[in-house]
């Protein structure tokens, strides 16, 4: 990271929210109506150690080893791609920060480049609902298609709408234990950046409960006062 201002405008914006909670399909509704970027770590990663970008390279160097990549090369990571073109007109970070030293660490990044946070934007859910809205998915084997124990059952029982095969799966972590654990687990770990960013007046809660073009209204005007 050498410091440099882009000279780029457009907000960034953090997606705060447990597995399940949408954050994806609202990154994606945002990307289309405002040019913004999504940016999740892991693909950042990847990307980075593809190109072999100086901050792929020193991942790579530490991944080859057995180590976890530390939050030093993770940021500088995201220090690389927020100064690529595309992220010009703003960015959404989904997946960093996860702890309040990350959440300093992106402060300080943005400061140097004459960027600052627009929002650190919280998709409030409720447990018990996220458990059975997680524990009930279910997909069938030959397409893909996806079901819910309640939500969203085949036409006809055991049989797929779509291809008409009779086998299904259900992935191994959306079981209802786990998902609870899960969420337990990112509570604990965001309870300190959600207060971190509550400090700084820059947290914004959103009840992620609801229809799904209503959350996306909510998150626009967001960011339409971030750009204003």
């Amino acid at each position: 990271m050498d410091g440099t201002a882009t000279g780029a405008t457009g907000p960034v914006l953090i997606l705060l929210g447990p597995p399940g909670a949408g954050k994806g399909t609202q990154a994606r509704k945002l990307q289309e109506a405002f040019g913004l970027v999504q940016l999740s770590t892991g693909d950042m990663l990847r990307a980075a150690v593809a190109e072999g970008t100086e901050a792929g390279q020193a991942a790579k160097a530490v991944m080859d080893a057995g180590d976890l990549v530390s939050d030093e090369i993770v940021t500088a990571i995201l220090a690389e791609r927020l100064d690529a073109p595309d992220c010009a007109q703003g960015a959404i970070l989904d997946g960093f920060p996860r702890t309040t030293p990350q959440a300093a660490a992106l402060d300080r990044l943005l400061a140097e480049r004459g960027r600052a946070l627009a929002a650190a934007i919280s998709l409030e859910v409720d447990d018990a609902a996220m458990v059975d809205r997680i524990a009930g998915r279910f997909t069938c084997a030959g397409c893909g298609e996806g079901y819910h124990d309640s939500a969203k059952r085949p036409a006809v029982a055991d049989t797929c709408d779509r291809c008409g095969g009779t086998e299904f799966t259900r992935r191994a972590d959306d079981r209802a234990e786990t998902v609870a654990a899960r969420l337990e687990a990112y509570h604990r770990e965001t309870a300190p950046l959600a207060a971190h960013y509550d400090t700084q007046g820059k947290l914004e809660r959103i009840d992620a409960m609801g229809e799904i073009d209503r959350i996306a209204a909510e998150l626009a005007a967001i960011v339409q006062r971030a750009q204003a």
